[in-house]
């Protein structure tokens, strides 16, 4: 790390973020999302020093994202945060057009755990941004990577990390070939008993049964009205991940567990329209209450994606 970046951390005014980032959401579009109840960035700022600062709160009642054991933020909803502000900047800072699709291909958080805990108001939570990795085809930029620095009332939280491509409409429609457009069949397969993945309705469990032991079946429900937010014909990376961490849990056995870390990778679309198959790797306890451990998705036979998870339990907490 930079003199000049050390400099710039430990100004602990500026890790607050000043009270104008915090006021109201910015539109929608900007984060790609439909709902302005489902905007999570509050306010950005442009630094000439590369380094961007993104304001985002945090309710203490998020609909889909809600407090875990009681007592902390699910840490899940630190990874949409970190989705819309990096897409807010590539608009905003990159150019890129409102109406090109955006591919993710990694996307990653750590949290601690005094971050994520839940007190009498909403988490007023800074992230600091800086763009890399910007790729150019003509005058268009054609992939960027992010990496976050978070803090909460001053103090540093987490990090991030989270790295696209992004296309005209008229090159994504040629990718995606005959399922451009496509929508969800419609069945999907009966969800897990919610209380196994730290759920509390069966509406929100995205795995479902699968015949052979130690896998589940991908539930794409693209009527939940959270992770289906606005029309599209693969499944989110953000489902990905939630995925991962429902199945964690029910690996560890750790309903309330509390998920610190999850850094996913995405090597294909995932379709609507082929079994995805979810599996997890043995659990990793390298220290009390900590466990590691890696799921993947298979379609077809071949990875698609996968997610390197770190859950707390109670012993840990």
């Amino acid at each position: 790390m930079s003199a000049r970046r050390q400099a710039y951390l430990s100004d602990d005014t500026r890790r607050r973020g000043s009270a104008e980032l915090f006021q109201q959401t910015v539109p929608r579009a900007l984060v790609h999302r439909s709902a302005v109840s489902e905007v999570l960035v509050t306010g950005v700022r442009h630094g000439s020093d590369g380094v961007h600062q993104v304001g985002a709160q945090w309710s203490r009642a998020h609909s889909y994202y809600g407090p875990v054991a009681g007592r902390w933020h699910d840490p899940m909803i630190f990874a949409e945060t970190i989705r819309q502000a990096c897409i807010l900047l590539a608009h905003q800072t990159l150019d890129i057009p409102l109406a090109h699709p955006f591919l993710t291909t990694a996307h990653a958080f750590t949290i601690l755990t005094g971050g994520a805990r839940l007190t009498a108001q909403p988490a007023d939570v800074l992230l600091e941004i800086s763009l890399h990795d910007v790729v150019r085809r003509g005058p268009r930029v054609s992939a960027f990577a992010c990496s976050i620095d978070a803090y909460r009332e001053g103090e540093p939280i987490g990090i991030g990390r989270s790295s696209a491509n992004c296309v005209s409409p008229s090159v994504y429609k040629r990718l995606r070939g005959h399922r451009f457009g496509a929508a969800c069949p419609g069945e999907v397969p009966a969800p897990l008993p919610h209380e196994l993945v730290g759920r509390s309705r069966a509406s929100d469990v995205v795995l479902g049964r699968s015949p052979e032991a130690g896998t589940w079946l991908l539930r794409a429900d693209t009527s939940h009205p959270i992770l289906f937010d606005h029309p599209v014909d693969h499944v989110p990376g953000m489902v990905l991940m939630e995925a991962a961490r429902q199945a964690a849990l029910l690996t560890v056995g750790c309903p309330d567990g509390l998920l610190v870390s999850c850094a996913a990778t995405f090597h294909k679309y995932v379709e609507f329209d082929v079994p995805c198959v979810v599996s997890s790797s043995p659990v990793c306890e390298l220290a009390p209450g900590r466990h590691e451990l890696t799921v993947t998705f298979t379609q077809a036979d071949s990875l698609v994606g996968a997610c390197e998870l770190t859950v707390l339990d109670g012993m840990s907490l």
